[in-house]
């Protein structure tokens, strides 16, 4: 399997957003990044673990994503969990923090990507989920792989 799709190339993933949450509706964001951020993202050094999206001010900001800092930076390197701002269009903006005024939902980091040279993050709405419905999940994925088993199993 391949972390490039077309002029993506994937660098992390949110691999417990969606066990934790149901993902309702995603958004493409960039981000205002430092420059020796942008060289360790590119370096692949970036967890999402932990990260959620706040709002401000009537601005989205990233906050808790921890970017390493470079190797090859000064003393001026960036501090490595500062709150970071996300770039959107004002009616994505507008629509995003309706919902979380409105409901009981919340925004989270799904993946960050370099998508022409550029870093972006799939940021995606998302309500909490239940210990059953995460029980749900585990068995129905348990199911599919015995499936899997038997089907290879059977046309070996």
């Amino acid at each position: 399997m391949s972390n490039t799709q077309g002029s993506f190339k994937v660098i992390a993933k949110n691999k417990r957003a969606n066990f934790d949450f149901l993902l309702l509706e995603k958004f493409e964001a960039g981000l205002v990044l430092t420059g020796t951020e942008i060289k360790s993202i590119r370096d692949h050094q970036v967890s999402l673990q932990r990260s959620f999206v706040q709002a401000r001010k009537g601005e989205l900001w990233l906050v808790d994503m921890h970017i390493a800092p470079y190797v090859h930076g000064t003393h001026e390197n960036h501090d490595p969990v500062r709150p970071r701002k996300l770039l959107l269009h004002r009616r994505e903006i507008n629509k995003i923090m309706d919902q979380l005024a409105q409901k009981s939902l919340t925004v989270v980091p799904t993946r960050l990507y370099l998508k022409d040279g550029r870093a972006k993050i799939e940021i995606a709405l998302a309500r909490g989920k239940q210990k059953q419905d995460k029980r749900q999940d585990i068995a129905k994925r348990d199911d599919e792989r015995r499936m899997e088993r038997a089907l290879r199993e059977k046309f070996r």
